[in-house]
């Protein structure tokens, strides 16, 4: 029997072959980054260094806010001059404004704006305390009252025994202050916002008690048709002031406000306004309903 012949082999291929040599030289090198020129270092060191220093300083702004000082230009009127007006804590500090001889009415917790200190409210504290109004103004982590909307039920407490209770906010401080009368409209006699509204999931158009909604007509800050449009989830016996001419950084003493309107009316005069509104609106509750 003849031997089976072999297995045909595959064929072989030739190995690649480098490219030439020129086009080699064409491809450009790459730069390992390393070996970038130290002027190209110094250009990201110096962005790297700015883009740090920015994100600390914004943090260190979030993270650690200003003193709480008493009386930085907080007296309107020679009589408001006459509030004691002293700084307490529950365990959380808070500024006390009560009338230095009127007999207290009325207790007024005032939840301030996003980012603001107490401090830029005691003058309208002060304004109030000659008509027999106890104003306290607490602070906040961060000066952000969505961190502690329930902060008035300590302060109700510790203060509203036989007063009326009226709870007021600015800005975000309003509508902080509204989701707590949701939650306990036990609690108050009367609500005062000042450039704010309820948030969209907060509806006290059944609550018993009467409210104040004051907008600053050039108020560059607060969307004029979301106050007027919060109006539907406010009580329905809800007034709404508009001041002419002020804008929103008039309901606080803190400075111009980045992005707000622009005033045709002095400060002074609007503050006037201001108070009056507010005195109205406290002189018109019915007597005291609430239980602390």
């Amino acid at each position: 029997m003849s031997a089976p012949s072999p297995a045909p082999q595959p064929p072989q291929r030739e190995p690649p072959q480098p490219p030439p040599a020129q086009a080699q030289a064409s491809r450009p090198r790459r730069r390992p980054l390393l070996h970038l020129s130290n002027r190209v270092k110094i250009w990201f060191a110096s962005l790297l260094s700015l883009a740090s220093g920015y994100v600390i300083s914004n943090v260190r702004e979030l993270a650690v806010r200003p003193p709480l000082v008493l009386g930085q230009d907080a007296v309107s009127t020679p009589a408001s001059a006459l509030a004691r007006v002293t700084l307490e804590h529950d365990p959380q500090p808070f500024i006390n404004i009560v009338p230095a001889s009127a007999e207290v009415k009325t207790l007024l917790v005032f939840y301030p704006g996003g980012r603001v200190r107490p401090q830029a409210y005691e003058w309208l504290g002060r304004a109030l305390a000659v008509r027999g109004v106890q104003t306290v103004i607490p602070a906040f982590p961060l000066d952000l009252a969505i961190t502690g909307t329930e902060r008035a039920e300590g302060l109700i407490a510790r203060y509203g025994a036989g007063k009326r209770v009226v709870l007021a906010g600015h800005s975000l401080g309003g509508t902080v202050a509204a989701q707590y009368a949701a939650l306990r409209p036990d609690k108050i006699d009367g609500l005062l916002l000042l450039a704010a509204y309820p948030a969209p999931n907060v509806n006290l158009h059944d609550a018993r008690f009467p409210a104040l909604s004051l907008l600053a007509e050039k108020d560059g800050v607060a969307d004029a048709g979301l106050v007027r449009g919060g109006l539907e989830r406010l009580p329905k016996n809800t007034r709404l002031t508009v001041l002419p001419g002020a804008v929103h950084s008039f309901f606080g003493r803190y400075g111009p406000q980045q992005g707000d309107g622009v005033p045709t009316v002095s400060r002074a005069r609007a503050e006037r306004e201001i108070v009056q509104a507010v005195e109205t609106f406290i002189d018109q509750l019915p007597p005291h309903a609430s239980q602390p």
